[in-house]
């Protein structure tokens, strides 16, 4: 494995140098100035405004802005955000918390609906369950998270008065009470993402489980004498999902992006709304560092689901 891992990590490193020179020749060459503010306030000369500019380098070959933010990347510096006067670096990890606590609460929701009643509807294919869970299934991935967390904030925000609709991220109680807080207004965004993201892992566990379901060992487990139950948990589930696990780790690349919607809905303080308020303002050193680490979590999370696919089957080897 340790080989295995040198080469992937080899072809990594070419793959996101690649993946950064493009993203960030498309941010130097995308319209907008970030100091194109001060053009039109009279009260700040114009030299000032080209000072900023030769300071950032911003009219500086592209090529020669490259060289210059990988090798400060490399070196931890992950530039200056226009916008918020601050380093990016600081500004993404005060943001990132957010994000984790929504996400991944998110994903814990979305596979304790979708393993059981994706493993209860393969072990009895065309029941009633298994129709409901389907139809469910299918509404649930057709309909977007805009608008089932703007139904959210409509049934439980403005009609029953239950939970905040706005994520506020300075609570001032303290103990329970903050925590308790923290809790009620992450709820919707929360459900909002888990039940999106459980409604396309219920349709691929049902599919995975039917498919061992239907192997001779299982018939043969059966025949043994083996009650429903332990046949189900011990010989149908357990090969079955399998490759569930590495969709969770090729998915959590694409919760990452779905959830910048979500947190705009909601204003929840995370890294996608980092990202859009960003790209509003032209600060282009905050959206070229934040889609650089979703490059590398599109990078990381492949490795590990190859790497979580070769040690849960034994039959891959990675030699």
């Amino acid at each position: 494995m340790g080989a295995y891992l040198l080469r992937r990590l080899l072809v990594a490193v070419p793959s996101l140098l690649g993946i950064s020179l493009i993203l960030f020749t498309i941010l130097a060459l995308a319209p907008g100035d970030p100091f194109g503010d001060m053009a039109s306030n009279p009260n700040i000369p114009p030299e000032v405004r080209l000072a900023l500019r030769a300071k950032f380098g911003l009219d500086d070959p592209v090529l020669f802005r490259y060289w210059h933010w990988l090798v400060a990347m490399v070196r931890g510096d992950w530039g200056f955000s226009f916008q918020s006067r601050t380093d990016v670096a600081r500004l993404i990890l005060d943001r990132v918390p957010t994000t984790l606590f929504v996400v991944g609460s998110s994903q814990v929701l979305a596979l304790l609906i979708a393993v059981p009643v994706g493993i209860a509807a393969a072990v009895r294919p065309y029941s009633l369950l298994d129709k409901l869970a389907n139809t469910l299934a299918f509404a649930g991935f057709s309909l977007p998270t805009f608008f089932t967390g703007i139904l959210f904030i409509l049934v439980f925000s403005i009609n029953l008065h239950w939970l905040p609709f706005v994520y506020d991220a300075d609570i001032q109680a303290t103990g329970l009470a903050w925590y308790w807080e923290h809790v009620r207004q992450a709820i919707m965004p929360v459900c909002v993402l888990g039940f999106f993201q459980a409604a396309s892992y219920t349709r691929y566990v049902r599919s995975a489980v039917l498919d061992v379901a239907r192997l001779d060992y299982v018939t043969t487990a059966r025949a043994k004498g083996l009650a429903e139950g332990t046949v189900t948990r011990r010989h149908i589930a357990r090969n079955g999902l399998i490759p569930v696990v590495t969709l969770v780790a090729l998915q959590m690349p694409a919760v990452f992006g779905g959830a910048i919607v979500t947190e705009q809905i909601f204003r929840v303080p995370g890294i996608g709304a980092l990202l859009i308020n960003a790209m509003l303002a032209n600060d282009t050193p905050v959206v070229m560092a934040v889609t650089f680490v979703f490059a590398c979590l599109v990078v990381l999370f492949n490795l590990i689901a190859d790497l979580l696919y070769g040690w849960l089957d034994p039959r891959i080897s990675f030699g």
